[in-house]
């Protein structure tokens, strides 16, 4: 079975993948990760150089190969916040494994985005200060929530809950 993490940026999907694989003692992959080992260039050179529908092309393509490779077993993957915004990817996440929203507000993508930095994540990019930022979220979330909502197996409010404690709730499901 494959628990494909999905939520927008700064939700906690590559850290909570991460300790959910390491408590079920199964493998994790990290989409972002696996675009860029595949491109051989990281995430925000990509968009960079070649813009948005070429990454979204790279990241599906690394989808199919990651759903179509998975080993027996639970496998957690880490989608991009983007990645169910491409209705190939959307289809093949509904197909093919357990989509598990990481649902978080406003208030707490900013502040988890202001502690981690958004240097390297291009939807953010020119999002400089809070209130910048605050206002890029509230767009990007406007076209993607309700993707996330409707593609989600299972959705888990993260407000106010460790990495732990979101683990803990995903591994009881």
């Amino acid at each position: 079975m494959i628990l494909a993490l999905t939520g927008f940026m700064g939700c906690g999907k590559s850290s909570v993948g991460r300790l959910v694989a390491s408590r079920l003692g199964c493998a994790f992959t990290d989409l972002d990760e696996a675009v860029e080992a595949a491109q051989g260039r990281s995430v925000a050179r990509i968009f960079a150089e070649d813009g948005e529908p070429a990454f979204r092309t790279a990241e599906l393509e690394a989808l199919k190969d990651i759903l179509s490779t998975s080993a027996s077993g639970t496998t957690v993957l880490a989608l991009g916040g983007g990645t169910l915004t491409t209705p190939e990817a959307r289809q093949l996440v509904a197909e093919r494994a357990k989509c598990i929203y990481l649902r978080a507000t406003i208030d707490t993508l900013t502040q988890n985005l202001m502690l981690v930095g958004t240097e390297s994540r291009p939807m953010l990019k020119g999002a400089d200060g809070e209130a910048s930022l605050r206002r890029r979220i509230e767009a990007l979330m406007a076209g993607r929530s309700a993707i996330y909502e409707q593609a989600a197996d299972v959705t888990i409010d993260i407000d106010g809950l460790s990495t732990s404690e979101i683990a803990d709730r995903i591994i009881t499901l």
